[in-house]
């Protein structure tokens, strides 16, 4: 079905809107404060295929389920452990992604086939508001095409979406840029899987175990399932060849200029302007603007026709974890230290 996409405003006629086209099976893309998010009723087996369907997106990449109230997460989890409700105390509203034992209610397209569920208590107001009006929690992947870089504004959800869902809520540019950390919990321990804007020092401090996934920097074995969204190959990856490109400036120029041709651009830090003799965008100094900008820039990238684009790899530590995270999904692990 090829639709006519609307933009809705993020007031009461446009959040009434979109509760009522979710009530009725349909997809709306909705601001949160991490991405925009493609939600559907995620208890509603043919609205999740609805979801799969427009982002072209396989169906064992599990999706996240998103609630307007804590008091929530016992409807759809089996088990909450203490571990999580810390956390939660902590974190939610907010941009943590916590993986539990589903309820049966939950399906199992909503959850990749997984018997886990990530769930997660948004900050953004329009999108709890749209939750409740809803009347039921909902499944939300970011708002692109699948492997494509995620979309911080509605314009980036129009590029995408635009004929294969009704509407698009119009919440203004994402406060974070990069989506949710997402864990789960083993025994004792806290599970990294997905890095975000809560980071995993952060997580340090409220929980006393915390292991690091080794899926955050390496490709997934074969044949192991992605417990989390984002743990896929290739991901967040504009039509460009991205390669990341560890070390100091002069080198990173050194290396640009043996390399250079018409459609090959670079992504480098605002201080490196002024010292950057080639095709660049600039995505910040500071992983906080970093992960604010990645999206954006990727995205650009596209319409400036780059084919290769070689980007000056962040800091791996904080939310720059997070960023690294992305930058090697969308370079499909393609690293060069000089």
């Amino acid at each position: 079905m090829i639709y006519e996409t609307k933009i809705l405003k993020p007031n009461e006629e446009g959040i009434n809107e979109a509760a009522q086209l979710l009530k009725s099976g349909e997809v709306v893309a909705i601001p949160t404060e991490t991405v925009y998010g493609l939600a559907a009723d995620a208890l509603n087996e043919n609205a999740v295929a609805k979801i799969f369907k427009a982002k072209g997106r396989p169906q064992d990449n599990p999706l996240i389920v998103h609630i307007a109230n804590f008091e929530s997460i016992y409807d759809y989890a089996k088990e909450v452990p203490e571990a999580a409700l810390k956390l939660a105390e902590k974190f939610w509203p907010g941009p943590l992604t916590m993986v539990l034992p589903k309820k049966d209610i939950v399906p199992k397209i909503t959850s990749g086939g997984l018997e886990t569920i990530g769930i997660r208590l948004p900050s953004n107001e329009t999108a709890r508001k749209i939750i409740r009006l809803s009347g039921t929690a909902l499944a939300a992947p970011s708002a692109n095409l699948s492997g494509s870089p995620s979309p911080t504004c509605a314009g980036h959800v129009f590029d995408d979406m635009n004929g294969r869902i009704p509407a698009i809520v119009d919440g203004g540019s994402c406060d974070v840029g990069v989506e949710s950390t997402v864990i789960s919990f083993e025994n004792d321990a806290v599970r990294l899987l997905r890095p975000g804007f809560v980071s995993f020092e952060d997580l340090k401090r409220v929980s006393e175990k915390v292991i690091a996934d080794e899926g955050i920097f390496q490709k997934l074995e074969d044949g192991r399932k992605a417990l989390s969204p984002g743990m896929k190959y290739k991901h967040y990856s504009p039509k460009a060849r991205v390669i990341i490109v560890e070390g100091n400036l002069e080198s990173f120029i050194s290396y640009v200029s043996m390399h250079d041709s018409e459609k090959t651009y670079s992504m480098i830090f605002d201080s490196d302007k002024n010292l950057f003799p080639f095709k660049n965008l600039t995505y910040g100094d500071t992983s906080l603007r970093q992960a604010h900008e990645i999206f954006d820039k990727l995205r650009e990238f596209d319409k400036l026709g780059a084919e290769i684009v070689f980007v000056r790899c962040p800091q791996k530590e904080g939310i720059g974890l997070a960023v690294y995270n992305r930058l090697l999904r969308a370079a499909g692990f393609e690293v060069i230290t000089l």
